[in-house]
């Protein structure tokens, strides 16, 4: 079939792509990238005409199975990623494929977000929040996405598009669609004459509810473009493409206290409630006393969680938000009242600390990943997600486990936004044989007779999906179910678009497509759930694979080979070494997005390393052996290849890359500088105060202009009065990160042995701290440190990066009088994040310029030690949109605090990038 845009069919592209964080599985046969709405558009009249099923997926982080398909599967996320700020920042023109986090970013100068805040805020994107009717933690029915959305550009399955905010909207609408203007108008009129189908309606969306479509819009809207702009809230993708959406955004209030609440019971934390909503509590969170164990093993750990002995408790995260400090203040101390009549197991403390808020919240929002990754292997974890009136929530999870006990579903955790009587729970199992699919099928059903009992819906923001699909009917009753199906046949005649989805009339669809539980493969993964939260802070993102896909297509292979299917294996695994493993930054970045903390950097090198041949694996041990030599020799050649044209250079370098291959040999570039100068330095005349161990990328790379970092640091010490150390034999020791990212583990374990010895010896066995003026290198030294075996009476060896140390010791020293940068673009690295350097950062910067721009669509630059250079497509990819944003700053300087990081974001913006110490050293000299 000829379809429009970029089309992938490869096995290893449809496995990757053919997983979102539901429990949910089916391959898709095609996996499209359009590039426009236009596109879109040809692909579902394509798609139509050949009864083809398509299914829309932007973020992937659907829990009910909405995202996943046996057709085409089209990615909107890819391509669709604009943002408009509108009217001061009361209102924005997004489209499908931005992060709510990325919107949140764009908003907070104006002091404005976002009304809906999903847990999953990070990945998800607003075509998800769209097709959902996406709520979350604060905004409950009132601010969510059904409410804010003012209008949208939708692609109908037949082809058109209409603006539903246009003037002539209802015009274009009848004109083009008259089948769906006239229908909407008549299933109005239906609603409206029916008193019981109103009283339903309106009670089922007096709560969260996402269950089947968005029937209120059928009382709400009068223009039938009004009503199809609502309909497609909470459509799961099964009646056209959401191309942009404008919405009316929410004040965002700065000031804030949270606090956790530990009560003895589930039932005690629930009957809590009401009193906690009516003190005008912003949010209320519930976590159940399993939720609060698996809590204890995160590596952000609240210390009102660490240091609980869990029995049967539960707890709340209560947090009240508002304008000003002085009415925020007001509303603490009547929260900490409040808090001690509740009968409440341990103290309660409310904190405005951000540090302190965003461990609780990190307990929260990864909460689900977290409870899932803490699963047994060999399971699947599935996740319900319900609502009922508060008076009667407390009842609902007792009962709920009630059912968890009597279908023996061991456990099974009950958390969620108990503010609004909505709460998850999930249960793990194979859900693979009669037997467990006949348990689930029963649970379920005594599950859905509670919830509707208790006058609850069966999906509260989670959407229908396909795990409640066979429940739409029993929640709203004949009626008001073939009102559905007749706006699904308005919309979508030939029921191509995400068929078995929202509606399905098999009382069974709900046990079938589960996915198997994942083989091991590598225990650093093997506890993903696949929810994606990895994906936007992923370099390689929109290039090759993601973390999240690197994990699931190794899976995949494995499972192949287990069931004998050596073909699929064979087709996985002949794409996979470059999609995943040369084409990793192995960054770390997804840790620090990842709700288990899982590195899939650590996986790729553990593959790099079971790769690696010995011819490959005794280069760099000798490398190590001589590295001194090594350093010196490629500065050296980075001389040489500056006097000599690129012309020449280029061609002779290609041959090469070609016949050594393009992981094996880096590419030159024009815009590399020429290497640097020898590390070594003579001893200082008077009693050191720390010792510098300076990073040998600088060796091999030199500065933009000036003396470069080491020289620089040196300065701005010796202005201090702090002398420095530079240790004898600096020049053949080296952090180790060349040899971790490339797997070559006998070359890292001498490395490490020799930069051990020399800085213990330097350290005076630990008396004096370490510095290190590279990121990515301080991070090295840490993970060095990491490696040693302690012996009896050793101090711990101490680093800390120079930007922290000039941030903390030097700047208080040097006082002020210099004449700062007009403004300064800065570019934090991915080291700088994962160790929380970044504040420091950005206080030196502030001493550097007047006005320091970090771009809002930072994030790693793919460059990798030698990565960019090995494979410079992936730092082109990474960069493209932060290079736009930076080109637009009109910045006087740019800086970073890694040299290969400075090289990456220089290859992409045209702009010297040196380091911020080197432009710091600059400015202070007069």
């Amino acid at each position: 079939m000829a379809l429009p845009g970029q089309l992938k069919t490869r096995a290893l592209d449809l496995h990757a792509n053919a997983h979102d964080a539901s429990h949910f599985l089916l391959i898709p046969q095609a996996v499209a990238v359009p590039g426009t709405a236009q596109e879109v558009a040809k692909l579902l009249v394509a798609c139509a005409a050949q009864r083809m099923p398509l299914t829309l997926r932007s973020g992937g982080t659907s829990l009910s199975g909405q995202g996943v398909t046996d057709g085409l599967l089209v990615d909107v996320r890819r391509n669709f990623r604009r943002i408009e700020v509108l009217d001061g920042g009361g209102g924005v023109r997004v489209q499908p494929g931005v992060t709510v986090r990325d919107l949140n970013a764009r908003l907070l100068r104006h002091g404005r977000k976002f009304g809906p805040d999903p847990a999953s805020e990070s990945a998800a994107t607003i075509g998800g929040v769209v097709a959902n009717n996406s709520s979350g933690m604060a905004c409950g029915i009132t601010d969510n996405a059904y409410q804010t959305l003012e209008s949208l550009t939708v692609v109908l399955p037949s082809g058109t598009i209409i603006d539903t905010g246009a003037p002539d909207a209802d015009a274009r609408l009848a004109a083009l669609e008259p089948d769906i203007f006239t229908g909407l108008l008549e299933l109005r009129g239906q609603v409206l004459a029916n008193e019981g189908f109103r009283r339903t309606i309106l009670h089922q969306f007096s709560m969260k509810n996402t269950m089947g479509y968005g029937l209120n819009s059928l009382l709400d809207f009068e223009s039938p473009a009004e009503i199809l702009a609502h309909l497609m809230v909470g459509s799961e993708g099964t009646l056209g493409f959401v191309a942009e959406a404008v919405f009316g955004t929410v004040p965002r209030l700065a000031h804030a206290t949270s606090g956790l609440l530990v009560f003895p019971t589930l039932e005690a934390a629930n009957n809590a409630l009401v009193e906690l909503v009516d003190s005008g509590a912003a949010t209320v969170e519930l976590m159940d006393a399993l939720s609060l164990k698996v809590g204890q093993g995160l590596s952000q750990v609240p210390g009102v969680v660490r240091d609980l002995h869990v029995e049967n408790h539960a707890a709340l995260l209560v947090e009240y938000q508002a304008h000003n400090a002085a009415e925020l203040a007001d509303q603490q101390e009547k929260a900490a009242a409040l808090a001690g009549t509740l009968g409440l197991d341990a103290p309660a403390h409310f904190s405005t600390d951000a540090t302190v808020r965003a461990e609780l919240w990190h307990l929260r929002k990864g909460l689900y990943t977290s409870v899932a990754g803490a699963r047994p292997q060999g399971t699947t974890a599935l996740l319900e997600d319900v609502v009922v009136p508060i008076p009667v929530l407390a009842r609902t999870c007792l009962a709920l486990g009630t059912l968890f006990e009597k279908y023996k579903y061991e456990n099974s955790v009950i958390f969620g936004h108990a503010k609004d009587g909505n709460i998850h729970f999930m249960l793990t199992d194979k859900f693979a044989s009669p037997d467990e699919l006949e348990r689930y099928s029963a649970f379920t059903e005594d599950m859905v007779e509670l919830v509707l009992g208790e006058g609850g819906s069966l999906k509260a923001e989670h959407g229908t999906g396909r795990v409640m699909a066979p429940f739409v009917r029993r929640q709203y009753g004949d009626g008001l179910y073939e009102v559905m199906r007749r706006i699904k046949a308005l919309f979508d005649p030939p029921g191509m678009l995400n068929p078995g989805v929202l509606l399905d009339d098999d009382p069974t669809a709900h046990l079938r497509h589960i996915k198997a539980a994942p083989p091991a493969v590598d225990a650093e993964v093997d506890r993903c759930v696949s929810c994606g939260y990895c994906e936007p802070v992923c370099p390689s993102k929109d290039i090759t694979l993601t973390p999240r896909q690197r994990i699931v297509t190794l899976r995949a292979t494995q499972a192949a080979r287990a069931v004998g299917d050596l073909a699929l294996a064979d087709a996985l695994e002949k794409d996979y070494n470059y999609d995943a493993v040369d084409t990793c930054a192995v960054d770390g970045m997804c840790q620090t997005a990842c709700p288990v903390d899982i590195n899939t950097g650590n996986l790729v090198k553990a593959l790099r390393a079971d790769a690696a041949g010995k011819l490959e694996n005794g280069v760099w041990a000798a490398a190590a052996s001589h590295w001194g030599a090594v350093t010196n020799g490629a500065g050296l050649a980075l001389n040489m290849a500056a006097k000599v044209p690129s012309g020449v250079v280029l061609p002779v370098n290609s041959l090469a890359r070609k016949m050594l291959g393009k992981d094996t040999l880096p590419l030159y570039s024009s815009e590399l500088p020429q290497g640097g100068k020898a590390r070594r330095r003579p001893a200082p005349s008077g009693e050191p105060a720390a010792v510098y161990f300076p990073a040998c990328v600088n060796t091999m790379f030199g500065p933009v202009s000036g003396p470069g970092v080491q020289a620089s640091f040196e300065q701005l010490c010796e202005r201090a009065g702090i002398e420095l150390l530079v240790p004898e034999g600096i020049d053949g020791t080296c952090c180790g990160t060349p040899w971790s990212s490339k797997g070559m583990e006998a070359g890292l374990a001498d490395m490490h042995a020799r930069t051990l010895r020399l800085l213990r010896s330097a350290t005076r066995d630990g008396e004096l701290e370490i510095i290190c003026d590279a990121s990515s290198c301080t991070e090295g030294l840490l993970h060095t440190l990491e490696s040693q075996v302690p012996l009896p009476g050793n101090k711990p060896l101490r680093v800390v990066d120079a930007v922290q140390f000039t941030a903390e010791r030097l700047l208080p020293l040097l006082g002020e009088g210099w004449v700062r940068r007009e403004s300064l673009a800065l570019h934090p690295t991915c080291s700088s994040t994962r160790m929380g350097l970044n504040p420091a950062l950005e206080k030196v910067a502030t001493a550097v310029a007047k006005t320091v721009h970090i771009p809002e669509s930072w994030g790693c630059c793919g460059f990798a030690g030698d990565r960019g250079m090995l494979h410079p497509e992936l730092t082109a990819s990474a960069t493209a949109v932060q290079a736009q944003e930076v080109s637009g700053m009109g910045a006087t300087a740019h800086a970073s605090c890694n040299r290969t990081c400075e090289l990456g974001m220089t290859r992409a913006t045209g702009e010297g990038y040196q380091h911020v110490l080197e432009l710091f050293a600059e400015i202070t000299r007069t």
